[in-house]
């Protein structure tokens, strides 16, 4: 299907509980049956496809206990067999993987520049892409535009796998109308966003259950699921958009804090405030945004959509991203500083809409100027490209009804 929002059509009837993530570990008791099933799928979606006797020894599940979950799983079609793994003493074992047409999901991004509408698979693969860009988000247009692809996400799924689509997650900045003098929008139309409940505009349109997180947060959870936090428990998550921010994963849970806004990189001060002064001093999100990478090349009579590929490394632009670089990679180089003396992280992942080239020379950079601070007192973490890449808001998203969904615990994101 092509990237314009035009099919229409009916989309199916759901519900979920509303149970979220644990690391696997399950009980015998009786009636827990079905949050030792979530734990399994758990299990097999952190760590991959594995036998029956695996699974066991990870979940604290006894033999007969997983057979009889795997055999549900499988009739429900949550779940399938790999091919027998021979070569050992005995009988051959039989990896059980996430059958990745066992549940669909629809992640919505709302972006200042651009909606993205992801039809994600089980498995957290991307079937499907609908996307429309523009100068600015205009509401009625937006919805206009989501309403159409939910329907046609539908009509692609079919009769056979529609009654598999779980829900709807969203991701979109806590406020679209913000920075608009930065933005040089007309105050009507930062505004225009200032009363509406995203949420409940998108729950009007379809009967699936809707799920809301802020875009940096839902970015954050994606590569929790997907990327490098399978193996780093505790970090900083930074995500270099339009505007930088972030999130933060402590424990393996994403930390939302009292408003949601726990990891907002993008509000940090580069500097200390002086009594008298009439200005504050800047934020992080004031040098190392890719709106500033933009604002270059405008100046320069460049395209400034460059900023979000390869372009950007080549000339004439490359000058000018080298010039951005360096003020980003201090700005980001003294937040992670600041982030870590506070919370002592293990790890600082870094990931962005653009170019995986200038992810590379950002990362470089950003380890460069790292070097210019003391760590005496406290360790300094590992800095890490994300791997998820443009999509992880959308994805994260999608995210939000699947774990709802299936897995076992509630307090994997933090509303």
């Amino acid at each position: 299907m092509s990237d314009s929002f035009t099919e229409e059509a009916h989309a199916s009837q759901a519900a979920i509980d509303d149970v979220r993530w644990l690391q696997p570990r399950g009980s015998n008791q009786m009636g827990m049956s079905q949050f030792n099933e979530r734990v399994v799928l758990q299990a097999v979606r952190l760590h991959g496809s594995m036998p029956k006797a695996d699974l066991a020894r990870l979940t604290n599940l006894s033999t007969q206990t997983i057979s009889l979950i795997i055999n549900r799983l499988l009739e429900e079609g949550l779940v399938s067999k790999r091919a027998p793994v021979r070569g050992k003493v005995g009988q051959p074992s039989v990896p059980i993987m996430l059958n990745p047409d066992g549940a669909f999901s629809i992640g919505i991004k709302i972006g200042r520049r651009s909606l993205d509408v992801l039809l994600v698979d089980f498995v957290g693969n991307t079937r499907e892409r609908l996307s429309l860009s523009y100068p600015f988000p205009v509401p009625d247009t937006v919805f206009a535009q989501i309403a159409s692809a939910l329907n046609s996400m539908a009509v692609l799924l079919g009769p056979k796998l529609l009654p598999r689509l779980c829900g709807v997650g969203i991701a979109a900045p806590l406020g679209l109308g913000g920075w608009q003098n930065l933005l040089e929008m007309a105050p009507e139309q930062a505004n225009a966003w200032d009363s509406i409940d995203i949420g409940q505009r998108v729950q009007a349109m379809t009967a699936l259950p809707v799920e809301f997180a802020k875009d940096t947060a839902a970015a954050c959870v994606a590569e929790l699921v997907l990327g490098r936090g399978r193996s780093i428990k505790s970090f900083l998550y930074v995500f270099v958009d339009i505007f930088i921010g972030g999130g933060l994963v402590i424990n393996s849970h994403l930390h939302g804090g009292l408003h949601g806004n726990a990891g907002a990189v993008g509000s940090l001060p580069l500097g200390m405030a002086t009594a008298g002064a009439r200005n504050p001093p800047g934020q992080l999100l004031g040098d190392a945004s890719l709106f500033n990478l933009e604002q270059l090349f405008i100046l320069a009579g460049l395209d400034p959509t460059a900023a979000h590929d390869g372009r950007a490394l080549q000339e004439p632009f490359a000058t000018h991203t080298t010039a951005w670089l360096d003020d980003a990679a201090r700005a980001i180089a003294l937040s992670i500083n600041s982030a870590t003396c506070l919370l002592d992280l293990e790890g600082v992942i870094i990931d962005g809409s653009f170019d995986r080239g200038l992810l590379d020379r950002l990362l470089d950079e950003v380890e460069r100027a790292l070097e210019c601070y003391s760590w005496e007192g406290v360790a300094r973490p590992q800095v890490l490209g994300g791997t998820v890449g443009s999509d992880a808001r959308a994805i994260g998203g999608a995210f939000l009804p699947l774990y709802a969904h299936f897995a076992p615990d509630r307090d994997l994101f933090l509303k």
